[in-house]
């Protein structure tokens, strides 16, 4: 359970285990290299060589179709890759597989980009040339969307763009970012774009620091910038479709990634109550602990059995749109509360920062809050059940 196999899908079980092997190989051999710890300061020069030898062992870009240069994989395959990323414990797990600033950010977006923008933009991603980032969150809209207050003003040959966007994602070692700007003027018509970091009127600047330590999130500041109209993503006022079509997809493509850090919490509980000394005996000796160690595999192999049902399902052609909020929900705080047992099985020693268990504990606490927090999972659930059966909600 806590190192899954594949051995029903030959190709799928060949990625999983060269994608263990890099991660507990050459990336950990290059992690300590450079000495990166998970609050570390990231340059992009540390980040690039990840990238290009990613996409050499296949993995950067590994979902995308095969005439992209992917292999084309399910959402279910995509998901058990996703998962050994987050329990590796990695720093730079999220570039291996395009996850930060790569081609796992683009992949739904080709559909809607033109045949320039594929070139200028997305290609060179694909390819580890380039690198993007995401740009729709404002101090005051964040679940909320539709308060945003920056601004796309049409001008000749193009739109002035106008806003502060935070949380940004791997801003600073982007080259451009997927930016969402409300239509000057309109209360409820919004843009998306493609804007070059570099560009004049535009500048990113280090975001805030989370509670994970990270140093990876951004601001994007724009001020009066040109945007070409070659660079608007579809049509105006369909801005926010782009970047929420794909909600239900991505909303359980990011369970995965908590799952894989829930399995290392379980394995490092384990491993630490095998060995610690208590009373005379081992602490996995005491029932107390065994209880918790049972119950947090239980919680486990619950939250992973849902989250692989509902990919089946989206596989199948499905559209899992309330189990998909149900699964949000359930990996989120079940993944959280075997963080914290994990941590009170280590006691103080895993409330020292940095340690392992305190990095995990910290990062799923976050994954509570982001890509949709768990009151709004839990208001999408009773929405599509009522609408399901015909009540008001």
């Amino acid at each position: 359970m806590l190192r899954p196999g594949h051995h029903d899908n030959p190709r799928l079980d060949a990625l999983v285990t060269g994608l263990r092997d890099y991660l507990s190989g050459e990336l950990a051999d290059y992690e300590e290299e450079l000495g990166l710890t998970p609050e570390a300061e990231l340059r992009r020069s540390m980040l690039e060589p990840v990238w290009r030898r990613s996409r050499e062992l296949g993995f950067y870009g590994v979902h995308l179709p095969e005439h992209l240069g992917g292999q084309g994989l399910s959402h279910t395959e995509l998901a058990a890759l996703k998962e050994e990323v987050g329990a590796s414990g990695r720093v730079l797990a999220t570039s291996v597989l395009g996850d930060m600033g790569g081609p796992l950010r683009i992949g739904a977006i080709f559909e809607h980009a033109t045949e320039y923008q594929t070139e200028k933009y997305l290609l060179p991603v694909v390819r580890a040339e380039r690198a993007c980032c995401f740009s729709m969150t404002e101090d005051d809209a964040g679940s909320d969307v539709r308060r945003m207050r920056t601004t796309a003003t049409p001008v000749a040959g193009g739109y002035r763009v106008t806003g502060h966007k935070v949380f940004s994602t791997g801003g600073t070692f982007a080259d451009f970012s997927i930016l969402v700007a409300r239509l000057d003027s309109s209360d409820d018509r919004y843009c998306a774009f493609f804007v070059d970091l570099d560009s004049p009127g535009c500048r990113v600047t280090p975001g805030r620091t989370p509670l994970s330590g990270q140093n990876i999130e951004s601001d994007v500041v724009l001020q009066d910038c040109f945007v070409p109209s070659e660079n608007l993503l579809g049509e105006e006022g369909q801005g926010l479709r782009i970047a929420l079509g794909r909600v239900t997809t991505n909303r359980l493509l990011h369970c995965p990634t908590a799952l894989g850090a829930a399995r290392r919490a379980i394995r490092l509980a384990l491993d630490f109550a095998a060995t610690r000394q208590v009373s005379g005996g081992l602490l996995i000796e005491k029932q107390a602990i065994q209880h918790k160690l049972a119950d947090m595999a239980t919680d486990f192999y619950a939250a992973r059995s849902m989250t692989y049902d509902a990919l089946a399902a989206l596989d199948a052609g499905e559209r899992p749109r309330v189990e998909s909020f149900m699964c949000k929900l359930f990996v989120a705080e079940r993944a959280f509360a075997i963080a914290d047992q994990a941590m009170q099985i280590h006691g103080k020693a895993g409330m020292v920062r940095g340690a392992p268990v305190d990095v995990i504990w910290r990062q799923l606490r976050m994954f509570r809050v982001l890509t949709g927090a768990s009151e709004i999972q839990r208001n999408g659930i009773i929405r599509e059940l009522a609408r399901a059966e015909g009540a008001p909600a």
